[in-house]
């Protein structure tokens, strides 16, 4: 099982690396979550230099992608090679977007007809991209989902651990990383935002 977070030059630390945390809260010998960047190492808007540990060419044989946000998307979703390059499908991808990430999806023609979430700055650019643009941190549709806001990125893992793993794995990852005393809260908040778009069965094994 392999999820690829695609974190572009600028990226914002708080939608790759709080994905990349919950997300490695699943500790089966087969789970693997990365860093999935164009270049060797790419350096986020606040100055934090990563180190890439998948490419583009693997992300789209991934079994999930998480497409992060950053100061650079709006440029990066014009770049002809990095779309040509991800060729997402979400008919064997679960495929998720937080904040301008969303306009990138858009540009890959993954929200034709439908809504999305994103967060204040990118969503004119959504709009403009001709996507309807809601007032709500999560929204799913099949197998691609959408979040916006910095701290969204927890109901981006949450849904696909919950859809590989099963819900009780997303509530344990929830738990785990929420503020003491505010657990139960946090879990439920968590829990009541992704509820609505998960699928019946779990998609161990691919989506």
């Amino acid at each position: 099982m392999h999820i690829a977070i695609l974190t572009f030059p600028g990226f914002n630390e708080l939608d790759s690396i709080v994905a990349l945390g919950v997300l490695n809260r699943i500790k089966t010998p087969d789970w693997r979550v990365t860093l999935c960047c164009p270049e060797p190492a790419v350096t986020s808007m606040n100055g934090v230099t990563v180190h890439r540990q998948s490419t583009l060419a693997e992300a789209v044989s991934a079994d999930a992608v998480i497409v992060g946000s950053g100061i650079r998307t709006r440029e990066i979703a014009q770049d002809p090679d990095i779309l040509s390059a991800l060729r997402l499908d979400p008919s064997r991808q679960l495929i998720g977007a937080q904040c301008s990430g969303t306009l990138l999806l858009a540009k890959l023609g993954l929200l034709d007809g439908v809504p999305a979430c994103t967060d204040l700055t990118t969503k004119p650019w959504v709009q403009e991209a001709g996507v309807t643009v809601l007032n709500q941190p999560f929204y799913a549709s099949g197998n691609v989902a959408t979040a916006g806001g910095c701290f969204s990125s927890q109901y981006l893992a949450a849904w696909l651990i919950a859809r590989f793993e099963g819900e009780e794995a997303a509530m344990a990852a929830l738990h785990y990383v929420a503020p003491v005393g505010e657990k139960e809260e946090y879990v439920a908040r968590g829990m009541r935002n992704i509820a609505p778009y998960l699928a019946t069965q779990t998609l161990r094994g691919g989506a």
